[in-house]
């Protein structure tokens, strides 16, 4: 023991022990001091109660009002309530009227692919709040822009196909219309002046213009089918440059069954007219196979008359008519009513803008004065605006062949309308795998149309449609829709014979070429032979060169077509094989529909 310890006490703020407790307890603490007095609060700053959007909050925080101001301070946090976000989305903003005209108007324009705007970009005035609790401003809005679809150019659209032999002249007349018509600038054209030079070709700088593949320009021949527009104060004009090279005729087929005027070059040069002209050139089978693909006019231009061996001669100008016109004649033309000839020269432009000096031809402006060459007008765009098309009928349901198609945020398929009209919005058929889509959006030379009348080239975006879904050789329909058969019986002309079948006969193989659809077939029945005299033989065994056959063709697959009476721009076809085309035909008749 300590003697120095004092006496024991108990603390004041000792545990006390219970029996069974484990432990000791918390003895009660001593009364606290008195507080000091509370400072005031801060002026709480006046608070709308009757904001829609102040009242949602109090109720979500069951009143509490320091809560529900921190919840307005975080506007990202608001969006998770459904009360909210109906608030904010749908509130009465003065920028959304609710005038019924505008919601009808606002239901016909198309929708854009842009990205959702947002509220930033067109600011809603909100219902007044407390400034201490600011109501959020950049709120993400669910739709999406709306663009402004015009009508489309009321000015009529032709197709103008540039068909010929090789080296006539076609890209370099193409360009230059282009050059003419003020759709290249001066810049561009010393530039390309330039590269031709470099590859010691000084006369293609034009043709430049139009081919724009490396490969085309080394050669100078063109390969695929080039495509540029440009207008005038009458019409707007799509220009399809096609291959004049035996080898490109499928792609040649292809532009042609686009145009509504084919426009053949001639080279009046000394030798080259001949060479296109004879067995085996181009000449004779583009103007032919140009009939056979349903161009309403064939402008004959006589190009390079400024060239040396030529110097702007009548006598060498009448010459290649003289050889010309038998030749049209049996390919199926009205040479008085559909074909136009009229000399040019493509590099100069002599005649085609312009009309020649007198003192370079001074027969020129006496022989279309007088009608002389079916040709009433000086120069070439000048007799183009003057041409009159007609069978275009927008009553008519939709026929669209597809061309091609390709992928841009959706499926976009590209043709022609060859009838009816076609309108954003509404539903197609596509045969022939006959599914059902909606048409999106619709363009026409890039700019987007809320309707597109016959004769337009368009861009047709279809809702919920694959790649696989719409392809080359498709058909773009309207109720009733084509049909899509593997037989039909057909009345062709047979034009030429491969060396190793000289003889069309039962099991004769060739390709199928209708629009852009290529596709094998065989001959399996013959029902009679007519003669070039008229002399028609029943259940002919076989058909030789010049004469004419009707006869049963399947194809591998099935090909969208429809009789030429009824739709003659689907009731067109030709048979080609080893290069050569065979036949032209048109569909007599088509199997019946199955019930």
């Amino acid at each position: 023991m300590n003697p120095n310890a004092g006496a024991w006490k108990p603390s004041a703020t000792a545990s006390t022990w219970t029996p069974g407790g484990g432990g000791f307890t918390a003895a009660p603490a001593p009364p606290p001091a008195p507080a000091p007095a509370p400072a005031p609060p801060p002026a709480e700053e006046t608070i709308d109660e009757s904001d829609p959007l102040w009242q949602a909050v109090m109720e979500i925080t069951g009143g509490d009002r320091v809560r529900a101001n921190k919840m307005i301070a975080n506007p990202d946090s608001l969006l998770q309530y459904p009360q909210i976000a109906a608030i904010l989305g749908t509130g009465d903003d003065t920028w959304e009227t609710n005038d019924e005209a505008m919601a009808e108007e606002m239901k016909e324009l198309s929708v854009s692919d842009a990205p959702p705007s947002t509220a930033a970009e067109t600011p809603a005035p909100a219902p007044t709040p407390a400034p201490a609790a600011p109501v959020p401003m950049e709120v993400e809005k669910t739709e999406e822009a709306v663009v402004d679809v015009k009508e489309g150019d009321p000015r009529e659209h032709l197709n103008l196909v540039f068909i010929g032999h090789v080296d006539a002249g076609k890209s370099t007349l193409s360009g230059n219309i282009l050059y003419l018509t003020g759709n290249v600038d001066t810049r561009t054209i010393e530039r390309y002046e330039r590269e031709a030079k470099d590859l010691n070709r000084e006369s293609w700088f034009l043709a430049f213009i139009m081919d724009t593949n490396e490969e085309e320009r080394a050669k100078g021949k063109t390969v695929e089918v080039g495509r540029a527009y440009f207008t005038t104060e009458e019409k707007r004009y799509t220009i399809l440059d096609a291959p004049g090279h035996k080898n490109y005729v499928p792609n040649m087929i292809m532009g042609a069954s686009q145009a509504d005027v084919g426009v053949l070059v001639i080279s009046a040069r000394k030798g080259e007219f001949e060479t296109g002209f004879d067995r085996g050139g181009q000449t004779r089978e583009h103007a032919m196979l140009a009939k056979t693909l349903g161009v309403s006019y064939l402008v004959v231009v006589i190009n390079k008359m400024d060239d040396p061996t030529v110097q702007w001669s009548k006598e060498r100008f009448d010459e290649c008519l003289g050889k010309l016109k038998p030749f049209l004649k049996s390919c199926g033309y009205k040479v008085k009513k559909e074909c136009k000839f009229i000399p040019i020269s493509g590099l100069s432009g002599d005649n085609v803008l312009n009309e020649v000096a007198p003192d370079k031809c001074p027969w020129w402006k006496p022989a279309y004065t007088k009608d002389a060459t079916n040709c009433t007008m000086p120069t070439l765009i000048s007799l183009l605006d003057s041409l009159q098309m007609t069978g275009r009928d927008p009553s008519q349901p939709v026929r669209i062949p597809v061309l091609d198609r390709y992928t841009e945020r959706g499926t976009i398929a590209m043709g022609k309308v060859e009838s009816g009209v076609l309108r954003q919005g509404t539903k197609i058929i596509v045969m022939p795998t006959r599914q059902e889509y909606k048409v999106d959006a619709v363009w026409a030379n890039e700019e987007q149309i809320s309707a597109a009348r016959p004769g337009e080239n368009v861009l047709v975006k279809l809702a919920n449609c694959g790649m696989e879904d719409v392809q080359k050789g498709f058909v773009i329909c309207s109720a009733p829709a084509c049909r899509a058969v593997d037989k039909l019986i057909v009345q062709i002309y047979v034009v030429d014979l491969p060396e190793t079948v000289p003889i069309f006969t039962v099991g004769f193989q060739a390709i199928w070429h209708s629009f852009s659809v290529e596709e094998e077939c065989s001959i399996q029945k013959i029902f009679e032979v007519t003669d070039s005299r008229g002399r028609t033989t029943k259940g002919a065994q076989y058909a030789k060169i010049g004469q004419k056959a009707v006869c049963m063709l399947h194809t591998n697959r099935t090909v969208c077509c429809e009789t030429y009476e009824d739709k003659p721009f689907l009731g067109r076809f030709t048979l080609r094989s080893e290069g050569k085309t065979i036949a032209i035909g048109i569909v007599k008749k088509l199997p019946p529909k199955k019930s």
